[in-house]
């Protein structure tokens, strides 16, 4: 599908985006294997986590889903042998996570995904899952993943070689059906949904602080029950609508509902150095989440004279917005450098080359590093751009054909359902 966007004077209204993808997949995995239902209002409505609850559903967990609410009764005592292959679709998240989650469990399983996916390096869940005695067989360390099942997993003590909380997450999630404890150690933290939410249905996780990063620990055999949650708006989301607005003078945009988890707030913190005008009301927590409302407004170009890094222990809090950090900094005064970034090589797309790519091809002065860019502020001209297949470069350049002289071709614009089905929408609602 093709998008023609063109420039726009102002953003301006309130808005509301979907429940935030991190904590959908979570909460339906955690709700899967819980005594009793769960009812999770503002699930995602991303075609992530619905590959999440198709997989759930081929292990014969009852799902229910109204709209945004979701309703899972858990199954604490099994599930059912999968019949097929689990298809993740495009989703990192759910292939990570279930791996952790079935290898726990001692289920075999094949698990596999669109070709985005199956081209994505799997090796840092492969080889901990491993070390505890899950046996995993592989196309050289990429999906399809075939886990042999009937094996009981021992707790182990790992420390993550690179930041990641997806890694994280499933060995914690394998961690909750092992003989003895599991210990994660993260020398940078990373988002922490996974811990809020195990507490949240029960689970007795043990934190504490390690040489400047954490120790994260759980038992075997931990039960949990279910609960009532409501999924915060998901910030990454928001990213675009607060970018958005700040870029474009006379904006004033309000966006409800938002978690304000400080693992994944650094947007925030972005923003307002480049001057952005931002409040933050109504703030209170919901299923152990601070969330809140944002209203952000703009009187004129987004300015860091002497420019902005983003490098080292940043770059785990702000992955998932740097590429519309990477338009903020091309529509800004001083720019932006991003670095050790290499991770975005792997995620969807090579994001580092399609940043490059869409942002050169729009008149943008840009070089690019291995391990991430060097974006100067640029007059953006609108063109033909390609998402390269990945929902957040689609959403990123649609906010960059704003701000740019001219009308901008998007190809590919569909895959921006992948985490957010009605974003064009929602754009043009608040378009003027």
């Amino acid at each position: 599908m093709q998008k023609m966007i063109g420039k726009a004077k102002r953003l301006e209204g309130s808005i509301t985006v979907p429940g935030d993808k991190s904590i959908s997949h979570r909460a339906g995995m955690l709700a899967a294997i819980a005594l009793g239902t769960t009812r999770i209002r503002n699930f995602s409505a991303s075609e992530d986590c619905g590959s999440t609850l198709e997989c759930l559903a081929a292990l014969g967990v009852d799902i229910t889903r109204s709209g945004s609410d979701v309703v899972i009764t858990g199954r604490p005592d099994g599930f059912d042998a999968p019949a097929a292959e689990f298809d993740c679709g495009n989703s990192g998240t759910t292939m990570r996570l279930m791996a952790g989650l079935l290898a726990g469990l001692g289920i075999e399983a094949t698990l596999t995904g669109d070709a985005s996916l199956r081209s994505r390096p799997m090796g840092r869940i492969i080889g901990p899952l491993k070390k505890m005695g899950a046996l995993i067989e592989s196309s050289e360390g990429k999906a399809p993943l075939r886990l042999v099942g009937g094996r009981k997993l021992d707790g182990t003590e790992y420390e993550l070689p690179v930041a990641s909380a997806q890694v994280k997450s499933c060995l914690l999630l394998a961690g909750l059906n092992a003989e003895g404890s599991t210990t994660v150690i993260e020398r940078t933290p990373t988002r922490d949904h996974t811990e809020r939410m195990l507490r949240g249905f029960g689970v007795d996780v043990e934190i504490s602080d390690h040489d400047g990063g954490r120790r994260i620990s759980v038992r075997g055999g931990s039960r949990l029950k279910a609960v009532d949650l409501t999924v915060p708006g998901d910030v990454s989301s928001a990213a675009f609508f607060l970018a958005a607005a700040a870029i474009l003078p006379g904006s004033d945009v309000i966006i409800r509902d938002v978690g304000l988890n400080p693992t994944r707030s650094a947007i925030l913190d972005v923003l307002k150095a480049y001057g952005g005008d931002l409040q933050i009301t109504n703030e209170r927590i919901s299923g152990g989440e601070p969330i809140g409302d944002i209203r952000v407004r703009s009187e004129g170009v987004p300015a860091r004279p002497d420019g902005y890094i983003v490098s080292g222990e940043m770059v785990a809090n702000l992955i998932d917005e740097l590429p519309i950090l990477a338009v903020l900094g091309a529509l800004s005064d001083g720019g932006l450098e991003v670095r050790d970034a290499g991770e975005l090589r792997v995620k969807e797309s090579d994001r580092i080359a399609s940043i490059v790519t869409n942002l050169r091809a729009m008149g943008a002065d840009i070089e690019e590093f291995e391990d991430g860019f060097r974006v100067e502020e640029s007059e953006l001209k609108g063109g033909r751009v390609d998402s390269f297949g990945d929902h957040r470069i689609a959403m990123a350049f649609a906010v960059a054909a704003l701000a740019a002289e001219g009308e901008t071709t998007i190809e590919n614009a569909e895959c921006a359902a992948v985490s957010f089905p009605d974003f064009f929408s929602v754009l043009a609602s608040i378009t003027g």
